[in-house]
């Protein structure tokens, strides 16, 4: 296994990974909440830890990775103010929330899919767990961590020795209940107490409650990670990431209540992803354009033209988005997309150099043990290219890099390669392809094959594979 280092935010510094079980990684990542489609500056994040969860794959650890699916009405805030983001929505499109949560889970995992996002071993819908968090917080009330008032069972801070634990933070930035013009709630004992579960809140029109030894309500903003990853990951978990934005108070309150139950530390490494601003500051989608994946390949872009610009700077800083930065790695992206093309048609019958597989791959894993550092993993892709190697082990790195990339360069170049054969092809040849086409859709595979021989006879070939089919001119 590759010695991997990983700046962790708890510590402020990088430390070499060993995970709690030897060869396992118990990961955890915070989901979507779904109440509308994720705009590109949350995709970043899940795009960043996909390349984590990657790479720890291909240097042998065996990954447990969990997400939870936010689809309970949830806060802005802990003072009960703000918008419930799932009623909200519904109400937008008069739907049901369970109905908007469908629809916007399945529209996040599709887009995922574009950006080659691999879904998680385990995701869980938050409304799934309610019994979970039910006895979580009764735990949390028995051993003297909860406490209930004005119908609200909220967690009393000023029972742990250390509550803020990502930086250096003055007790007044810690008033939650009064920081950004927030109204205090007067229920609380300690200025940043969180609620674990609601009964009494501003949203009288709360589409989804639930039973509960406190009365009818629901879970308050941070139950659902601590308890979705400690039935799933267990007690110890090795990585627990999101973004940045998320440390406090989301992530802050998640290791008090976790490690108030467990009754020991929890997560040993936090992996914080920086923010996708735009030149007016941080992405959201009440700011400006709403930015979306089907929004991008609107105006012309390939998802993974979008992943390949986040790759080309480190997760650890904010990363400026504008049109034109996004043609600068569209730009380079088609470069490398078309010399990897030249490179197949070159390929010969050579055997791969190992020694010179090996030399070029080290780079690439320096750069990705050094802090999931893609910027340098890009770098390191370059350098693939140049280097005085036969075309066969060129071509073989690159794939053996995009086990980690998924940046889809050896199949965009086998696209290519494809769309400029077609253009070469008569029309009386595709027009036969199209009619096996639809004789292969209808499955009539007598008519499909008889087209087939036809068009054999032409002097063309005609082959189906996952990138669709192919046709090419007889030797």
């Amino acid at each position: 296994m590759n010695s991997i280092t990983l700046y962790n935010s708890a510590s402020h510094k990088e430390e070499e990974f060993v995970p709690h079980e030897q060869g396992k990684v118990n990961m955890y990542t915070c989901g979507p909440t779904v109440y509308h489609y994720a705009h590109i500056g949350n995709l970043r994040s899940y795009i960043m830890e996909d390349v984590l969860e990657k790479y720890l794959r291909c240097s042998g650890y065996d990954v447990n990775r969990v997400m939870n699916i936010t689809d309970v009405g949830h806060l802005t805030s802990d003072g009960d103010t703000g918008d419930d983001k799932m009623l909200k929505g519904a109400k937008r499109e008069h739907k049901t929330v369970m109905e908007i949560a469908k629809f916007y889970t399945d529209a996040f995992f599709a887009d995922c899919k574009k950006l080659n996002i691999r879904k998680p071993d385990t995701v869980v819908p938050a409304t799934s767990y309610i019994g979970e968090f039910i006895k979580v917080i009764k735990a949390l009330e028995q051993k003297g961590y909860a406490y209930t008032a004005g119908g609200n069972v909220y967690f009393d801070t000023s029972k742990l020795s250390k509550y803020y634990v990502f930086g250096d933070v003055s007790e007044e930035d810690l008033a939650v209940g009064v920081r950004d013009g927030v109204e205090a709630d007067e229920n609380k004992r300690n200025k940043a107490d969180f609620v674990l579960w609601f009964t009494k809140s501003k949203f009288d029109d709360q589409e989804l409650k639930w039973n509960s030894p406190w009365g009818v309500g629901y879970p308050g903003w941070h139950i659902e990670c601590s308890c979705i990853s400690m039935k799933n990951n267990g007690e110890y978990l090795d990585i627990h990431c999101g973004g940045i934005d998320n440390q406090f108070p989301h992530h802050t309150n998640e290791i008090a209540q976790s490690e108030a139950y467990l009754g020991h530390d929890w997560c040993k490494y936090w992996f914080h992803v920086h923010h996708l601003n735009t030149k007016g500051g941080k992405m959201s989608k009440s700011k400006g354009e709403f930015l979306t994946v089907s929004l991008l390949e609107e105006k012309g872009y390939d998802p993974l033209v979008y992943r390949f610009f986040c790759l080309q700077s480190h997760y650890r800083k904010s990363l400026v988005f504008s049109y034109e930065n996004l043609d600068n790695a569209k730009a380079a992206y088609d470069k490398l997309v078309s010399r990897a093309a030249q490179l197949i048609s070159e390929k010969d019958t050579q055997p791969i150099d190992e020694n010179a597989f090996e030399a070029l791959k080290k780079p690439f894993t320096d750069a990705m043990s050094d802090d999931i550092n893609t910027s340098n993993a890009i770098t390191a892709l370059y350098d693939v290219f140049k280097a005085d190697t036969n075309s066969a082990t060129k071509l073989a790195v690159i794939e053996d890099f995009d086990k980690v990339l998924s940046i889809g360069i050896i199949d965009r170049a086998n696209k290519l390669i494809a769309d400029k054969a077609q253009e070469d092809i008569p029309p009386e040849i595709m027009a036969l392809v199209e009619q096996r086409k639809a004789a292969r859709a209808a499955k009539n595979f007598a008519l499909a094959d008889k087209l087939r021989d036809d068009i054999s006879q032409l002097g063309y070939i005609v082959e189906e594979s996952r990138q669709g089919t192919r046709i090419s001119k007889k030797q």
